[in-house]
C-alpha cells in the first residue's frame, strides 16, 4: 500500500481524510468564482449603457454567440490540460497553475476594458484546462485501494462544487448589480487566489499524492468486456495495442478538430465584429456553416470506423455510448439556457419586486438559504483544523481568511436587503436555485437509484429530457400573455422557481451517469479517447446553448416569447420519448451492463 495513502488516511474528518477537504475547498472556490463571473457575463455585456450601471449594451444574440463559444471551449481545454499533468507537471502543480491563470483572468475582466475582458476570458479557458481535470484526478489517487469509501469522497466533493456556485453567484451577482461590474469579476478573482493558497499551502499533506507524473497509468475501471487479442502474444512483457490509431484516424481527428476551432472562433467574430475568417460560400451555405458541417462529417467517419474495428460486444457498447452522447448534446443544449436567455427572462420579463409580506417572508427565506450552509461548511472548516493546524497551520490561516470574507459579504448583503422597505431580487439570484436543489434533493435520487425501482440508462436519459421540457413548459405558459417584441414584462417569480426545480431533477437524472456509464462500457485503453468524446459533446451542447438562446430577440419579435419557450419545451420531450424507445436496443447494446 502506498504510504503516502495510508499518512492521508490518518487524520480524519468525518470518516474522510483530512486532504478530501483541502480539495473540496479549493473545488469551492474555484466554483465560486467561474459560477460567479460566468452569470454575469450576459447581463453585462447587454446591459444598456445608459443606465444605473452601464453594460456594453450587446445584441442579446452577439452575448449569446460569445458565451457559447467560451463555455464549449472550457470543456475542450481539460483534455489537453490532463494530458499535461500526466506526462509533465503532475495533477497538483496543474491544480496550482490552472489557478494562478484563472486569478489573472479575472483580474484582466474586472478592467472591463474591451482588449482586457478578452484576454480575460482566454485566461479562464486556458486555466480552466489545468485545473478541471485534474483535481478529480487527485481524489482518484488518494482512494487507490480503498474504492469502497470513493462514493462517499465524491459526494462530498460535490457538495464543495454547489456550494461554491451557490455563494459565488449570491455574492459576486449582488455586487455587480448593486455597486458595479467590476466588483464583481473582481470578488471572483480574489476568491480565486485564496483557494489558489490555500491548497498550495497544503501541498506537504498529500505527500506524494499527486505529485508526479505516473509512468505506469492505473485506470479503475470494472472490465467486463470480455476481450481477446487477435492473436496469441509470444512474449507476455510485450503489451499489444488492439485497434491502435491509424495514420487515417489522426488525419481525420486532426482535420475535425481544425475544423471544428474555425467554427467556434469564427461564429461570435461573424456576428460581433461582421467579418469572418471563413468568407466564402458554397451552393448559398456560408463558408462558417461548410467548415463545422465538414467537421462533423469527418468526425462521424473517424467514430463509424474505429468502431468497426472492435469485437461485437466492445462495438455495441461503445454504439450504445455514443448514442447516450447524442442525448447529452440536446440535454446541455437547452439546460444551459440556465445562464443564458433563463438570466435575461430573470431580469427582464419577471416581476422582481416583492412588497409587504411577501417581501419580508423571501427576505426570512433568503437568510436562511444563505446563512444555514455558511454555519454547516464553518463547522467543517473547525474540524478540518483540529486535525491539521499542526501540519498545515498557514493553509488554514488562508482558508479561514477567505471564509471570514464570505462570512461578511453574506451579512452585509443580508443587512442591505432588510434595511429596505421592499425587496428586489437580484437577477443573479435565481442561478443559486440549481445548487440549492441539487443539495437537497441529491440525496432522494441517490437513494432512488439504489432502490429495486432503479431505471435502465434509456429511460433515466429519457426522463431527464422529458424534465428538461416540462421546465420550459412552464416558462413557456408563464410568459405565453407577453406580447410579441416586449422588451420587458413582469411575469411571477413562481414560474422561473418551478422551472429551475424541474431542470435541476432532470439533471439529477442525467448529468452525473455520463461518465459512470462510459467507465463501465469502454475498454481501459479506449478510455482516454472516449472522455474526450464526452467533452466534446458537452462542449458542442454549450455551443449549441448559446446559439439557440441567441434567438431569443428574433423569435419573441417573429412570434413570442412564450413560443421561444415553447420551441424548448418540445425538442426535449420529443428526444427524451426517443431515448425510452430505444431503451431495449440500447438495453440489448449493453451487454448487461447497468
Amino acid at each position: 500500500m502506498n504510504t503516502d495513502i495510508e499518512n492521508l488516511f490518518k487524520d480524519k474528518v468525518l470518516g474522510h481524510p483530512a486532504g478530501l477537504f483541502i480539495l473540496f475547498f479549493t473545488e469551492m472556490w474555484e466554483r465560486f468564482s467561474f459560477y460567479g463571473m460566468r452569470i454575469l457575463l450576459v447581463l453585462f455585456l447587454t446591459a444598456p449603457i445608459i443606465s444605473d450601471n452601464p453594460g456594453w449594451d450587446w445584441p442579446r444574440e452577439h452575448a449569446l454567440a460569445l458565451i457559447g463559444t467560451y463555455a464549449s471551449l472550457l470543456y475542450l481545454t481539460p483534455i489537453i490540460g490532463g494530458w499535461v499533468a500526466d506526462k509533465i507537471t503532475g495533477y497538483r502543480m496543474a491544480v496550482v497553475i490552472g489557478c494562478f491563470i484563472m486569478t489573472l483572468g479575472h483580474a484582466s475582466m474586472a478592467m472591463e476594458t474591451t482588449l482586457t475582458f478578452y484576454i480575460g476570458l482566454a485566461l479562464l479557458v486556458i486555466g480552466t484546462g489545468f485545473f478541471k481535470p485534474n483535481i478529480t484526478s487527485i481524489i482518484s489517487e488518494m482512494y487507490i485501494g480503498k474504492e469502497s469509501k470513493k462514493d462517499g469522497a465524491y459526494t462530498i466533493f460535490y457538495m464543495g462544487v454547489n456550494a461554491g456556485a451557490f455563494f459565488g453567484m449570491m455574492l459576486c451577482g449582488y455586487l455587480a448589480e448593486n455597486f458595479g461590474w467590476s466588483w464583481g469579476f473582481g470578488l471572483a478573482g480574489i476568491f480565486m487566489f485564496l483557494g489558489m493558497l490555500q491548497f498550495w499551502l497544503a501541498g506537504s499533506l498529500f505527500g506524494g499524492v499527486g505529485a508526479k507524473p505516473s509512468l505506469i497509468y492505473k485506470v479503475e475501471i470494472p472490465q467486463n468486456i470480455n476481450e481477446e487479442a487477435p492473436v496469441e502474444q509470444a512474449d507476455p512483457n510485450v503489451v499489444v495495442k488492439l485497434n491502435p490509431f491509424t495514420l487515417f484516424d489522426k488525419l481525420l481527428i486532426v482535420l475535425s478538430t481544425i475544423g471544428g476551432l474555425l467554427y467556434l472562433f469564427n461564429d461570435p467574430l461573424e456576428k460581433i465584429k461582421e467579418t469572418s475568417l471563413l468568407p466564402f460560400e458554397i451552393g448559398g451555405m456560408s463558408g462558417s456553416n461548410v467548415v463545422v458541417l465538414t467537421a462533423l462529417v469527418l468526425f462521424l467517419i473517424l467514430l463509424i470506423t474505429r468502431i468497426s474495428r472492435y469485437l461485437p460486444i466492445v462495438r455495441d457498447r461503445i454504439i450504445a455510448v455514443s448514442i447516450f452522447g447524442v442525448f447529452t448534446v440536446f440535454f446541455f443544449a437547452f439546460f444551459e439556457q440556465s445562464l443564458g436567455s433563463m438570466t435575461l427572462f430573470a431580469r427582464d420579463y419577471t416581476d422582481r419586486n416583492l412588497v409587504g409580506s411577501s417581501a419580508m417572508i423571501f427576505k426570512v427565506v433568503d437568510a436562511l438559504l444563505t446563512t444555514v450552509p455558511l454555519i454547516i461548511i464553518s463547522w467543517v472548516i473547525y474540524l478540518l483544523f483540529k486535525k491539521t493546524f499542526t501540519r498545515i497551520g498557514v493553509s488554514n490561516i488562508v482558508l479561514s481568511i477567505a471564509f471570514l470574507g464570505v462570512w461578511g459579504l453574506v451579512i452585509f448583503r443580508l443587512v442591505d436587503k432588510f434595511s429596505q422597505e421592499g425587496n428586489q431580487i437580484d437577477a443573479t439570484w435565481f442561478g443559486i436555485l440549481n445548487s440549492f436543489f441539487i443539495i437537497t434533493l441529491a440525496p432522494l435520487f441517490s437513494k432512488w437509484w439504489e432502490s429495486k425501482y432503479n431505471p435502465s440508462a434509456a429511460m433515466k436519459y429519457g426522463i431527464g429530457l422529458i424534465l428538461l421540457g416540462l421546465g420550459f413548459a412552464v416558462l413557456s405558459y408563464g410568459a405565453s400573455d407577453i406580447p410579441s417584441g416586449a422588451k420587458t414584462a413582469s411575469v411571477s417569480i413562481i414560474f422561473l422557481i418551478l422551472a429551475y426545480l424541474l431542470h435541476t431533477m432532470g439533471e439529477l437524472c442525467l448529468s452525473p451517469l455520463g461518465l459512470s456509464y462510459l467507465s463501465k462500457l469502454v475498454p481501459a485503453r479506449m478510455i482516454g479517447f472516449m472522455f474526450g468524446i464526452w467533452y466534446l459533446a458537452i462542449a458542442v451542447g454549450q455551443k449549441a446553448a448559446g446559439t439557440m438562446g441567441g434567438m431569443i430577440d428574433k423569435i419573441s419579435a417573429e412570434y413570442s416569447l412564450g413560443t421561444f419557450f415553447l420551441i424548448f419545451t418540445l425538442i426535449p420531450i420529443g428526444v427524451g420519448f426517443v431515448s425510452i424507445l430505444l431503451n431495449p436496443v440500447l438495453k440489448k447494446l449493453m451487454h448487461g451492463i447497468r
